[in-house]
C-alpha cells in the first residue's frame, strides 16, 4: 500500500485518519520515553546530591546529539521516507534507555541520555515530515499537527506520571526499563504507516546546502519563535523537578504537576485548534500563546501548594498546545516541498542547540539566583521576543 502525491506535494484524498492515527500512536511510544527518561534522569541525581550544575549538563545530553543528527534524518526522510529514519530513532532510544536501566554511573547516564534524546529527535522529523504531506490546505495542515502534537501532550502525561510511580513503588532501574519498551512498540506500529512513492533523487550537483534556507527572513523569523517556545519548556522541565524536591514533593507528586500540562494541551488540540484553525490567523494565535506564557512565568515561583503548581502548568499547557501547530503550519508554507524534511531538521539543530546549552545556563543561574529566577528570567525574554511574532505572514495552502 503506497501513498501517492499530489502536485503539490500533500498526498491524494480522501483524508487519511488512520494513518495519522497511527503516526499519532508511534511518536506517543517514542516522546513517553524521552519524557520518562528525563525526569528519572533528573530525579536520580538529585536523590544522591548531585550539584544543580551537574543535572544541567545530564538534561543537556538530551539535545547534544539531535545537534549532530537532524540534519541526516531530515535528508533521509526526504529520500526515503518515514520507515528507515523511524528503525534508527527506535533503535538509539531503545539503547539509551537499556543503559540507564543497566548502570547508575554519570558518565553512563549522559549516554543514555543522549542516545534517547537523539532517537526522538531522528524519528520526529520523519514523523513531522509525513503527517504534513497528508494535508491539502493550510487550515487542514494546521489540523493536522494539532492532532500530531497531541503525542507529545499524551507522552508529557504518560511519561513522567508512569515513571514516577515506578520509581516511587520499584526504583530507578525497573522504571528505565520499563521505558525501553516504549520505542519497540513504536517500531511495531510503525509497520502500519504506508509506504511513500519518493520522487527521483536530486543529484549531489544540484544537492543546496540545508543551510541556505536561512537566507528566507520569514524562516529565519519562525527559528527565532520556536527558541522562544523551546526555552520556554526547558524552563519549565528543569526548574520543576528542583522546586518540588526543595519543596519536600514525591516523585508522583512531581510528576503529576507535570502532567497536568499534558491534559490541557491534549484537550486544546482536540477541541481548540479544529475551531481556531480556520477562524484566527497563526499570527495572532503565536503573538497571544507567547503573552500568556509569560504572564504564567512571571507569577510561577509564588505558586506554593502543589494544586497550585498544577494549575499554573495546566495553564502553560493551553499556550503551548496552541502556538505549535501554528508555527509548523508557518514552517511547511515558506519551506520548499521536496525540502520540507531539511526545513524540519534546521529547526530541529537550533532548538537543540539551545536545549543542549540553555540547561548548563539554567544550573549555573540556578546555583547562583535560584530556581524561581529561571521563569522570571524567561518571562522577560518572552516579552521581548513576542514582537516578532507581529512580523508573520499568511500560511498559504
Amino acid at each position: 500500500m503506497t501513498l501517492s502525491a499530489s502536485s503539490d506535494g500533500a498526498l491524494a484524498e480522501p483524508f487519511p485518519y488512520f494513518k495519522l492515527w497511527v503516526l499519532v500512536l508511534c511518536q506517543i511510544g517514542m516522546h513517553s520515553c524521552l519524557t520518562g527518561m528525563r525526569m528519572a534522569a533528573a530525579l536520580q541525581l538529585l536523590q544522591r546530591d548531585m550539584d544543580v550544575w551537574a543535572v544541567g549538563v545530564v538534561m543537556a545530553m538530551f539535545a547534544t546529539a539531535p545537534v549532530f543528527l537532524a540534519l541526516t534524518a531530515g535528508r533521509m526522510a526526504d529520500r526515503h521516507g518515514y520507515h528507515r529514519p523511524t528503525r534508527i530513532a527506535a533503535s538509539l532510544s531503545f539503547a539509551g534507555a537499556v543503559i540507564a536501566s543497566s548502570t547508575s554511573h554519570y558518565l553512563w547516564l549522559c549516554l543514555a541520555a543522549a542516545l534517547c534524546g537523539g532517537g526522538s529527535s531522528f524519528g520526529l522529523i520523519a514523523l513531522q515530515r509525513t503527517a504534513a504531506r497528508l494535508a491539502s490546505n493550510a487550515g487542514e495542515r494546521m489540523k493536522v499537527f494539532g492532532w500530531i502534537a497531541i503525542a507529545p501532550a499524551l507522552a508529557s502525561l504518560i511519561g513522567p506520571l508512569g515513571t514516577g510511580l515506578l520509581i516511587d513503588h520499584y526504583g530507578f532501574r525497573i522504571a528505565f526499563a520499563a521505558l525501553a519498551i516504549l520505542p519497540l512498540g513504536t517500531l511495531l506500529l510503525s509497520q502500519w504507516v504506508p509506504r511513500e512513492q519518493m520522487a527521483a533523487p536530486v543529484s549531489r550537483e544540484q544537492r543546496r546546502p540545508a543551510w541556505d534556507l536561512l537566507c528566507e527572513p520569514s524562516f529565519r523569523r519562525l527559528l527565532f519563535i520556536n527558541w522562544l517556545v523551546s526555552a520556554s519548556w526547558d524552563v519549565h522541565s528543569f526548574a520543576l523537578p528542583i522546586l518540588g524536591s526543595a519543596r519536600g514533593m514525591s516523585a508522583s507528586v512531581i510528576g503529576a504537576i507535570l502532567a497536568a500540562y499534558a491534559v490541557t494541551s491534549t484537550l486544546v488540540r482536540l477541541l481548540l485548534i479544529p475551531l481556531l484553525a480556520n477562524r484566527l490567523s497563526q499570527r495572532s494565535i503565536i503573538l497571544s500563546a507567547l503573552l500568556l506564557t509569560a504572564a504564567v512565568y512571571a507569577i510561577y515561583p509564588w505558586l506554593g501548594p502543589a494544586w497550585a503548581m498544577a494549575l499554573g502548568t495546566a495553564t502553560l499547557g493551553v499556550a503551548l498546545g496552541t502556538i505549535q501547530p501554528a508555527l509548523m503550519t508557518q514552517l511547511h508554507h515558506v519551506t520548499p516541498s521536496a525540502r520540507h524534511g531539511e526545513g524540519l531538521a534546521v529547526r530541529s539543530v537550533f532548538i537543540n542547540c539551545s536545549g543542549a546549552c540553555m540547561p548548563l545556563l539554567f544550573g549555573v543561574l540556578g546555583a547562583a539566583l535560584g530556581a524561581a529566577s529561571l521563569f522570571w528570567l524567561m518571562s522577560g525574554v518572552l516579552l521581548a521576543g513576542s514582537w516578532q511574532a507581529r512580523r508573520l505572514g499568511a500560511a498559504g495552502g
